[in-house]
C-alpha cells in the first residue's frame, strides 16, 4: 500500500507527476507505519504540461529531546555513538539512507524528508550534562552520522557549532561527516582540536558531474565546493577522509579513480567508500527518480544494483550492507582499493585520543590547589 499523497497536502499545485523545484523526490508517499493512504489524481484543474515545477517551502520545527547521544553496536561503523541535531535534510540527496527514518515521525521519506525539518534547540545543554555524568567513558562522537549536521539550516541555527564548542571544553574526540562546505566555518574550533588529536572530518563525494549532482543531491554543496572544503580543512591541519559514497553502479562507478585522485590532490589523508543501499521506502523513491532523471540508464543501473545484492534490491546484513557482494561489487571495490593505493590514501587513520578528556569545573566549583 504505497500510494502517493494528494499533492495539495505538500503545497504543490501541480498534478501527477510531482516535480518540485530544487528537490530530488518525485513523490511524497506515506511511510511504512501509516494506516491511511491517499492517492494522487489529475482532476483537470492542475494546469498545462508546460507549467514550471512548483516550489515547496521548507518548514523547520523545534523538538525538545530528552537525551542526545545515540548509541549503536553496528560492526559496520567506526564509532559507537553519535549526536544528530537535525531530523530530515534539505540537501535532498535521493540516495540518502536516512530517508526511511522520517517514517517514524509519521511523515514521508520522500518530499517530507527534504522539506519538513526538525531541530533540537537543547542539544548543547543535553550534551554537556551527559558528558558530565559520573562514570562516562569517552570515545569518538560522530556528527552527521544520520542527516547532515551542516545542512543549510545550520547556517542560521548554529547547533553543530555549539556541539563542537562543548566537545572542545571537555577535550572530547570528534568525527564529522558532511557534504557541505559550511564545515569550513568552524575551522577556528576544529583546528585546535585536530592539533590535539581530537578531530577528523569526512567529506562525502559522489560525483564530479555537476548536472548529475544537481539532480541527485540538489541542495548540497557542489562537488567543486566539497573539494575546496577538503583543501581548506587540510591546510588548517585538520585530517580529512574522502568518502566515495555511495558508489552507484552504472551511474557513478566510472568516477571512482577521479574522485580519489582529486581528493588526494586537495589534501585528503585517507579514503573510504560505500555502495548504494536501498532500504525500506528508499527503493521506490530511488527507482522513481532514476526513471524520471536518467530513463536511458534506469534498467541498467537497477540490474547492476541487484547484482551487488544477491538478486535483491537491498541486503540489510551487517558487513555486507555497506559494500555488497558478487562480481560487480568486487570489481568496484578492487578499483577503489587500487586507486587508494596509487594516490597514497590507503594508510590507516590514527585513532582519536581519549586520554585528554576532562569534565570542566562548573561555575562556583572549588578549584584544586594542585
Amino acid at each position: 500500500m504505497s500510494e502517493k499523497r494528494r499533492l495539495g497536502e505538500i503545497g504543490s499545485e501541480r498534478g501527477d507527476p510531482l516535480l518540485a523545484r530544487g528537490r530530488s523526490s518525485r513523490s511524497n508517499e506515506a511511510g511504512r507505519f501509516e494506516r491511511l493512504q491517499t492517492e494522487v489524481f489529475d482532476d483537470g484543474w492542475s494546469g498545462s504540461e508546460d507549467d514550471e515545477p512548483s516550489r515547496v517551502e521548507t518548514t523547520v520545527t523545534a523538538e525538545k529531546a530528552k537525551t542526545i547521544i545515540t548509541r549503536n553496536e553496528s560492526p559496520d561503523l567506526g564509532f559507537d555513538r553519535s549526536v544528530n541535531p537535525y531530523r530530515g535534510c534539505e540537501h535532498g540527496c535521493i540516495y540518502c539512507f536516512a530517508r526511511p527514518s522520517h517514517a517514524h515521525l509519521g511523515l514521508s521519506p520522500g518530499l517530507d524528508f527534504e522539506t519538513k525539518l526538525f531541530y533540537k534547540p537543547n542539544t548543547a545543554a543535553l550534551l554537556r550534562a551527559e558528558l558530565s555524568k559520573p562514570g562516562y567513558v569517552p570515545a569518538r562522537i560522530q556528527l552527521g552520522a544520520n542527516t547532515d549536521c551542516y545542512q543549510p539550516i545550520e547556517k542560521k541555527l548554529r547547533i553543530t557549532r555549539e556541539i563542537i564548542e562543548v566537545l572542545s571544553e571537555f577535550k572530547h574526540p570528534l568525527g564529522i561527516t558532511t557534504k557541505s562546505h559550511l564545515v569550513t566555518r568552524d575551522i577556528d574550533l576544529l583546528a585546535p582540536l585536530a592539533a590535539q588529536g581530537l578531530a577528523v572530518v569526512v567529506i562525502s563525494v559522489t560525483t564530479f558531474d555537476r548536472r548529475l549532482a544537481r539532480d541527485m543531491e540538489p541542495r548540497a554543496s557542489t562537488p567543486e565546493r566539497r573539494l575546496d572544503a577538503i583543501r581548506e580543512l587540510s591546510q588548517a591541519g585538520i585530517p580529512v577522509i574522502v568518502n566515495v559514497s555511495p558508489i552507484i553502479p552504472g551511474l557513478t562507478d566510472h568516477e571512482i579513480e577521479r574522485i580519489v585522485e582529486r581528493a588526494a590532490g586537495a589534501g585528503a589523508r585517507h579514503a573510504h567508500y560505500s555502495v548504494l543501499r536501498l532500504s525500506h521506502e528508499l527503493k521506490d523513491l530511488f527507482k522513481e527518480w532514476l526513471a524520471g532523471a536518467r530513463p536511458d540508464r534506469a534498467d541498467r543501473v537497477m540490474s547492476l544494483v541487484r547484482q551487488t545484492r544477491g538478486g535483491k534490491e537491498n541486503d540489510p546484513r551487517f558487513r555486507l550492507r555497506m559494500v555488497g557482494e558478487g562480481p560487480v561489487a568486487d570489481i568496484m571495490i578492487d578499483r577503489f582499493r587500487a586507486a587508494r593505493r596509487r594516490f597514497g590514501l590507503d594508510g590507516k587513520a590514527a585513532p582519536l585520543r581519549t586520554d585528554l578528556f576532562k569534565v570542566p569545573p562548573k561555575t562556583g566549583d572549588q578549584l584544586s590547589l594542585l
